[in-house]
């Protein structure tokens, strides 16, 4: 393999594959809550699928792509880091160790983005131009999130966009190329999904807010600058979608077999105390992974390289959103079992 072809296995880890869970899991949720609709298929419902992992993967090198042609961007947040704040560095390493240009970043993601085009054309084919429009949607949000001239991700809409992308869009694309139509409960619990989704990237911003505020790039965090306002954002991703799931079940939307989602309550209310905690820069917190975190991988190497503060968070946050959306798959294939609320006058 020259060092201009690269093997398959060196972009999917460029284009951080590890991120995958945040848009498979979502796209697999409403294939799971599309099955019993009239007009399901399940090769356009997984075709579909594959379609927003390859869209999710180009976004992300085209992220990268865009960050590191941002002047000095890198370089001033590893001098923070040196210099002794909370950052953790990931982006562009293939780019910054030499194994690949900017230019291939760039060539790479317009493959990826493509394939994912041609996926949603064959389910255009069948489903009709509709379809056109989450693609449509999806790319522009996905582009300019760093892309120049809007930068969204640098103006503090963010974690909004990666609510919306992987939320909503996703769950009703995905829905809509596999059964033709939309259905109201996938959509409503798009809501909770894109909101623990955008968590995951607003934990990082929290604890990344130092670097961030220092490059002056205005994640949500940096816009809210003080830390009551950055809990009480964090407050409502965490625990909105618990909100909406029971809105769901009392409003007969949803099935009483969702309850299972309640579940995953007390890993929210542990990310939330360890926010609370990371804000108030409390020294010597216990750090060690519980059981029902769910899985914390290559834990010992992390705390020996002295970032455990930092992956026990993000890690939480990834954990709750897939355990989330994977008891509700579960539970969406239950007998249909509705809350029925009788009122009287």
């Amino acid at each position: 393999m020259t060092s201009r072809m690269k093997s398959i296995s060196f972009w999917l880890d460029a284009a951080r594959k590890v991120a995958l869970p945040q848009s498979m899991l979502p796209a697999l949720l409403a294939v799971c809550m599309s099955v019993q609709s009239d007009g399901f298929s399940l090769p356009l419902a997984l075709l579909a699928v594959a379609g927003v992992g390859l869209a999710h993967l180009g976004m992300n090198l085209f992220d990268d792509y865009f960050d590191y042609r941002k002047k000095g961007a890198v370089g001033i947040r590893d001098e923070l880091a040196n210099a002794g704040f909370r950052a953790r560095i990931g982006k562009c390493n293939h780019i910054l160790e030499g194994k690949a240009t900017a230019r291939q970043y760039l060539w790479a993601a317009i493959v990826f983005c493509g394939l994912a085009v041609a996926a949603g054309s064959v389910i255009a084919y069948f489903r009709g131009a509709a379809i056109g429009w989450f693609i449509l949607i999806g790319g522009f949000l996905g582009v300019f999130y760093s892309g120049y001239p809007i930068r969204f991700s640098y103006r503090g809409l963010g974690e909004l966009l990666i609510g919306i992308m992987f939320g909503p869009l996703t769950m009703g694309g995905v829905c809509y190329a596999a059964c033709g139509h939309q259905e109201p409960a996938v959509w409503l619990v798009s809501i909770p999904i894109g909101l623990l989704v955008a968590n995951i990237v607003y934990t990082h911003a929290v604890m990344d807010y130092e670097p961030d505020k220092g490059i002056r790039k205005m994640t949500l965090a940096v816009l809210l600058g003080n830390k009551q306002g950055m809990l009480a954002v964090s407050m409502l991703l965490v625990f909105a979608p618990y909100v909406v799931i029971a809105a769901g079940m009392l409003c007969g939307t949803l099935p009483v077999s969702y309850l299972a989602v309640f579940l995953t309550l007390p890993m929210g209310i542990a990310l939330f105390v360890r926010l609370i905690r990371f804000t108030r820069n409390e020294a010597h917190e216990d750090n060690s992974p519980r059981f029902w975190m769910g899985p914390m991988e290559n834990w010992e190497q992390i705390r020996q390289a002295g970032i455990d503060w930092f992956m026990i968070r993000w890690m939480l946050a990834r954990n709750l959103v897939s355990l989330f959306a994977i008891i509700l798959a579960i539970a969406s294939f239950f007998p249909h079992v509705y809350l029925q609320l009788n009122h009287h006058g």
